[in-house]
């Protein structure tokens, strides 16, 4: 019991579900162990399995046509992952590696149809959970596509600061070390442009380094670069 309460305080993006329906998903799932470097799935498998992320992190990538990988999502402790898709038999259209060791539940869509079938408020939660999932999707290209590669890495570094972020006084800490390679790649940009970017946002004092983490210093101004329409934060997150 102990165990399962430890699992409730640390819901990440299955928030939406209601503790007698989430309590459905840990009965039904089946818990494995994944090493650090392993793949839960590659793109193009087929897309038959959600996992929850128990313990540890992972994260999503995309493979362009050049070899070049962008991180799609990253996920941590408390999230569900896997493709969105009410059509089960669907192929995933990404790759999904573990970061860390890590402890995961796996779900079989065939499993999962059952509980729809059977407990109709899980289908309302889990169409919520499908919800925010496309969300998340949409403003992520949103801000790729609209305003540029500053406007993407500002929404980058806030969506950061919301999922790993820390505040202290006026600033929040961002306590994940996050390379600039890292961030090249989440918003599709070279190393060396976000290498200038990051140095332009010292410059105006919006953000600065400490101990090789990202401190936010100014909150405002990085909303103002990427025109933040203050999404919750279950949406604004990495």
């Amino acid at each position: 019991m102990r165990e399962q309460l430890s699992v409730l305080e640390k819901r990440g993006n299955t928030n939406c579900f209601s503790e007698a329906n989430f309590n459905h998903l840990l009965v039904t799932m089946k818990d494995r162990t994944y090493p650090e470097g392993t793949h839960l799935y590659w793109e193009g498998d087929v897309s038959d399995k959600l996992y929850y992320m128990k313990r540890g992190r992972a994260q999503i990538t995309k493979s362009t046509d050049e070899g070049k990988e962008l991180i799609m999502y990253m996920y941590q402790s408390g999230d569900m992952i896997g493709q969105a898709d009410p059509f089960f038999g669907s192929k995933h259209s990404f790759s999904a590696e573990v970061l860390e060791d890590s402890e995961i539940g796996v779900l079989e869509h065939k499993d999962l149809e059952m509980l729809i079938c059977q407990h109709c408020d899980f289908a309302i939660d889990f169409m919520k959970w499908m919800g925010i999932h496309h969300r998340l999707t949409q403003t992520k290209f949103r801000d790729l596509m609209l305003y540029g590669k500053p406007g993407a890495l500002c929404s980058t570094l806030i969506r950061l600061s919301n999922s790993y972020g820390e505040p202290h006084g006026d600033h929040v800490i961002i306590h994940k070390k996050i390379t600039h390679t890292d961030l090249s790649n989440m918003i599709g940009a070279t190393r060396e442009s976000v290498n200038r970017m990051l140095s332009d946002l010292r410059k105006k004092d919006a953000i600065e380094y400490d101990n090789g983490m990202i401190v936010i210093k100014d909150l405002n101004m990085l909303q103002g670069i990427c025109h933040c329409e203050l999404c919750p934060n279950e949406i604004c997150r990495i």
